[in-house]
């Protein structure tokens, strides 16, 4: 056993009794020393439930014959870190988190791993870790939330609280309702209820085989949860028996699964950073190419909050992503048989007698729609891609022509938008937002819910070298790369310049003639970096592009 370096042999004297100092008995120095890497935290509402998820994995572990060690790990809620400063740590966080798992996995050398998850940027940060370490290791991601209810609608974070902004500075809805809405949109821990990131990353968690059958939407306060929780803890001991890490789970194969399910979903865009990074960890060959040819494939057959008014509640219902496997498999050639910490094969899964309600998860032969749910686009504004939800957007905003209105921060589109200077046909631009412009690449929910809710959705674009919540809806393109302090030429568009974009073409392009470009390339300067000391000043230096994963690798 790995452990075997910090409790073996006579060298190890010291060792042991600092062990022993933890409460180790003598008995349990020779079993299978499992950390249980805990995001928990009182401050995400995702999060905030996990003591009594450490509880269940802690008697799967010493059930299966193993000594468990918990210890934490930094988790940020995007939702309260949305639309000020805070946002510019989030991104960042993925791979802090990363770092922390990895450095005390390696100094305590720790024979497994259970990696308990759920929110935004802590699901890829923990497999991001998994595949850098490359011991046996297997995800437990705690699940959403209930679905909010107010006056008998159904509501959920997005559409009860940030959609809602907009509704009451527009009138529709008054002071005494809003708060209804904010105090009943998020009734009990877990993560928000829609195919957000955090929902996203959790299905494909399951997908690529790191989670077991059922984990992805099985909701965070059900007693489904605690079963898996605990079977995790039980299983992470056979992995380790068997010498079963993620290099042969997290492959090629896997990973361009999760890339298809994700297309199916609809999911956050988010998702592509992050698998990008998650690969460039196990050294896997996928880039944007992948997505790029896989969304040509690839139909929507399942569409979610908040997209659509169907939550993950609504999923887990119609079978989890169990029932999404069974839909999809044999169907999409595209599609391998690839096998989980579960020790299940997808054909398996596929095989089983799943019950899936055909309403929810659509038949790949009547989907919702013939367009995938995400997209990579490309042009003279975004040379190295940028990407778009397609499900988000209204079928007659797919081809957009408008005139740019230019921001170098969200704070200040977001000043404009709630002040009503922005109006149909507009592109609002919003630039410094990148990897190292933000830094941190943040994200636009607050314009984005704010265009929605004056109305504005089908009739306004925004692009952003920035990047967007899963939460988000519209027309909304981000990842634009290069980045404005790279010299990417969202930088160098002014006001009043017109921007075509043509979905099902995969175009984003600036309509200026190419020597007034080139006139503009010779004047340009980018503006200083953002930050000046920290975490993030370091983070600025090293970060990728966002078509590499916005990784911080060297």
């Amino acid at each position: 056993m790995r452990s075997d370096e910090i409790k073996k042999g006579l060298q190890r004297t010291p060792h042991r009794a600092l062990l022993y100092a933890t409460g180790v008995s003598e008995k349990q120095m020779d079993k299978r020393f499992i950390g249980i890497a805990s995001s928990f935290s009182d401050l995400v509402p995702g999060h905030s439930g996990m003591r009594e998820i450490e509880r269940q994995i802690e008697k799967g572990i010493h059930t299966g014959g193993g000594q468990s060690f918990i210890f934490g790990v930094p988790a940020i809620c995007d939702g309260i870190a949305m639309g000020h400063s805070g946002m510019n740590y989030s991104l960042p966080s993925r791979d802090l988190i990363a770092d922390c798992v990895e450095s005390v996995a390696m100094a305590h050398k720790l024979d497994g791993l259970v990696l308990l998850t759920n929110c935004d940027k802590i699901t890829p940060g923990m497999l991001m870790a998994a595949a850098r370490l490359d011991i046996p290791c297997i995800v437990v991601t705690v699940g959403p939330m209930s679905d909010g209810k107010c006056q008998n609608n159904t509501l959920t974070m997005i559409r009860g609280t940030f959609e809602a902004i907009g509704k009451f500075s527009n009138g529709e809805i008054d002071e005494k309702l809003l708060k209804q809405m904010e105090m009943t949109s998020c009734p009990s821990q877990g993560a928000c209820q829609g195919l957000y990131t955090a929902n996203t990353m959790a299905c494909l968690t399951e997908v690529i085989g790191m989670s077991l059958p059922g984990c992805a939407t099985s909701l965070a306060v059900s007693a489904k949860t605690k079963r898996i929780a605990f079977d995790s803890g039980v299983i992470i001991n056979e992995l380790v028996e068997k010498d079963i890490r993620p290099s042969s789970i997290i492959t090629r194969d896997s990973v361009r699964n999760a890339i298809i399910v994700d297309l199916a979903l609809g999911g956050s865009t988010n998702s592509i950073l992050h698998l990008l990074a998650i690969s460039n960890e196990m050294g896997i060959d996928i880039t944007l190419k992948d997505f790029e040819e896989l969304s040509f494939k690839v139909p929507q057959i399942i569409k979610l909050d908040p997209s659509a008014a169907k939550t993950m509640t609504d999923l887990d219902n119609a079978g989890g992503i169990p029932a999404v496997i069974k839909t999809i498999y044999g169907n999409i050639k595209e599609m391998k048989d690839t096998v989980g910490v579960s020790g299940i094969k997808l054909s398996e899964i596929a095989a089983s007698d799943i019950w899936c309600d055909n309403e929810v998860i659509r038949p790949v032969s009547d989907p919702v729609t013939s367009n995938p749910g995400l997209a990579v686009l490309h042009g003279n504004l975004a040379p190295e891609g940028a990407v778009v939800k397609i499900s988000g957007v209204a079928k007659d905003a797919l081809v957009f022509t408008g005139k740019a209105k230019t921001f170098n921060s969200e704070e200040d589109a977001m000043n404009a938008i709630m002040d009503d200077k922005i109006q149909a046909g507009d592109v609002v631009v919003i630039r410094y937002e990148g990897p190292k412009g933000g830094p941190g690449m943040r994200e636009m929910l607050s314009p984005t819910s704010a265009i929605v809710g004056k109305g504005l959705g089908s009739k306004v674009a925004l692009i952003t070298d920035g990047r967007f919540s899963g939460g988000t809806r519209g027309l909304c393109i981000g990842h634009i790369c290069p980045e404005a302090p790279a010299g990417g030429l969202i930088g160098l568009v002014k006001d009043g310049d017109e921007i075509y974009i043509n979905i099902p073409e995969r175009e984003i392009t600036l309509r200026v003639d190419e020597n007034e470009i080139e006139k503009r390339k010779e004047k340009f300067t980018p503006l200083p970096y953002k930050a000046k000391k920290g975490y993030l000043k370091r983070y600025a230096t090293v970060v990728s592009s966002a078509n590499k994963g916005a990784i911080t690798s060297i």
